[in-house]
Parts: C-alpha cells; sequence; structure tokens
C-alpha cells in the first residue's frame, strides 16, 4: 500500500512539473523580453500583420515559414537570400511567392520597427 502511495505521488509531481513547465511556453511580456519603444512598435505590427502566417516563438511555421531566429540565419529559409534587413524590408513590401506585399498597409517607419521586433526572435 505504502509504494502505491508512493507511486501515485511521484506520479502527481510529474504531472504538476508538467504543468509548470507548460506556464513557461505562455508568452512573454515586452518588459520581460526588455524590448525598446520602437521593438514594442514592431510587435505590435507583427501581431496584426504577420503573426497569422509566420510562428514567432516556434520553429514550426503555419502558412509561411517560422520567424524565429531568422536573422540568426546567413539565408533566408524559403528564398535562400541573404539574411539581412535589406532583404527581409523588400520581402516586406513587396511581398514574395504566396507572401503578399504590405508596402500599400506599412509605412517604411513601420517597417523599420518590424525589423527591430524581428531582431529579438
Amino acid at each position: 500500500m505504502l509504494a502505491f502511495a508512493s507511486a501515485c505521488l511521484l506520479a502527481f509531481c510529474l504531472f504538476g512539473a508538467c504543468l509548470l513547465s507548460a506556464c513557461d511556453d505562455r508568452r512573454k511580456s515586452d518588459a520581460e523580453l526588455g524590448l525598446t519603444p520602437e521593438q514594442i512598435v514592431g510587435r505590435r505590427l507583427y501581431d496584426d500583420q504577420c503573426d497569422r502566417c509566420h510562428e514567432p516563438y516556434s520553429s514550426h511555421g503555419r502558412k509561411g515559414p517560422s520567424l524565429q531566429g531568422v536573422f540568426q540565419h546567413q539565408y533566408l529559409s524559403k528564398s535562400g537570400l541573404p539574411a539581412n534587413d535589406e532583404r527581409v524590408s523588400e520581402i516586406i513590401l513587396s511581398g514574395r511567392g504566396d507572401m503578399p506585399a504590405f508596402n500599400r498597409a506599412l509605412t517604411q517607419d513601420q517597417v523599420n520597427s518590424l525589423l527591430l521586433y524581428l531582431h529579438t526572435l
């Protein structure tokens, strides 16, 4: 009986640890990420314009590729273009493949804020 109780307690503790680790997957606040005011603007733009197709904090894509670590690679995953501000800005404004152009939806200042946020992913 004591072994059964110990096994149940261990299972409960493991389940609790799993729940706690799931809490770590929650979306972090701007302050927790240490975002600057311009990066916060970029994050809001990302949420409004990009998040429906591009996953920011996971390697899993949606309609488009994940943008997690987009600037940590030498080349962009889909196009093979250099992963730099100039190329990413061009893709945002002009579109590419299935991605629509955002040149009518975003100003250059907004794109700059978005790029600053993308560098934090």
